[in-house]
């Protein structure tokens, strides 16, 4: 049986399903509704004569059939796809469209400043971020690429550095500190009230402290756990307790007086951020292009 344009097509829409085993996640990547993939499906499975997929309410499952298709046609795919990245090479303006999913603090530090250049210099490069602390398969998302603080990479992704190593300090507002005092080591927390984060993977952010040759690293006591930094900022700044964070976060605050830090003989630094994404894929054009202007621009030194 000849293939047709569409079939082509709607093999494209197939690998997307297939790898995220979800009609609305491949919709996502592609740009496409979920029904209008299931109906691409069904026409799909209708020519060729066999079902490739199982669908219930809550799940979308290979079938053999389906599992062979797929693995017969993912490399081929592929294949093209890549050559037609390198075509972006001759391009007088590149185009494309990249998917990226970053952590909070990396939008508002790293991201923001370089974005309106970005856009300015590459007007036909699509760019669809999804900001979130937890931490995703950003393959099996459908993404690109994702953002996260080094040392928190997958092994089995290729990592870039975006920023240079970032400054840990502890700060508290004047009002809270004149009321509970100033901690001069870090087990003196134990009596503060401390602003608790949690990370992507639901653990507890710990908070650690270096001076010369000591280290300390400590469960912080509080009643308050926020996963979004933005809104620990927010409660901090109501004198409601300490907040262990990012320097450059926090730096504004401090240089307005409005932010006091403390244990600053004690503070560390952490691994800066790094961009990461798959090995078994040509780096689209934009992606290449974006790596290149944050590491120009450098917002958080390089």
């Amino acid at each position: 049986m000849p293939t047709s344009r569409s079939d082509l097509t709607d093999f494209t829409y197939f690998l997307a399903i297939a790898k995220h085993q979800s009609f609305r996640r491949a919709g996502l990547e592609l740009g496409v509704s979920a029904s209008a993939l299931s109906h691409a499906l069904r026409g799909l499975e209708a020519r060729l004569g066999v079902r490739l997929l199982n669908r219930t309410a809550r799940s979308v499952v290979l079938t053999a059939a389906g599992a062979e298709l797929r693995d017969a046609i993912t490399g081929p795919f592929d294949a093209i796809a890549d050559a037609v990245e390198l075509l972006n090479r001759y391009r007088d303006a590149p185009t494309g469209r990249i998917r990226l999913n970053v952590p909070v603090d990396a939008a508002g530090l790293l991201l923001a400043p370089v974005l309106p250049t970005f856009v300015e210099r590459y007007p036909d490069v699509e760019l669809d971020i999804s900001v979130s602390n937890r931490m995703i398969d950003v393959i099996d998302g459908g993404y690109d690429a994702g953002v996260r603080y080094g040392g928190t990479v997958p092994e089995d992704m290729v990592a870039q550095r975006l920023s240079a190593d970032v400054r840990w300090i502890v700060v508290g507002t004047p009002a809270y500190l004149e009321r509970f005092g100033r901690p001069a080591h870090p087990d003196d927390l134990a009596r503060h009230r401390c602003l608790r984060f949690r990370l992507g993977d639901e653990s507890l952010y710990r908070w650690e402290f270096e001076r010369g040759g000591e280290e300390v690293a400590i469960s912080a006591p509080g009643t308050l756990t926020i996963d979004d930094s933005h809104l620990i900022v927010a409660v901090l700044r109501g004198d409601a307790g300490l907040m262990y964070g990012p320097e450059p976060l926090l730096r504004a605050g401090i240089e307005a007086g409005d932010l006091e830090e403390v244990l600053a003989d004690w503070s560390g630094y952490g691994p800066g951020f790094h961009i990461y994404y798959s090995s078994r894929r040509q780096l689209p054009t934009g992606l290449r292009l974006l790596i290149e202007l944050i590491r120009e621009l450098r917002p958080l030194g390089l």
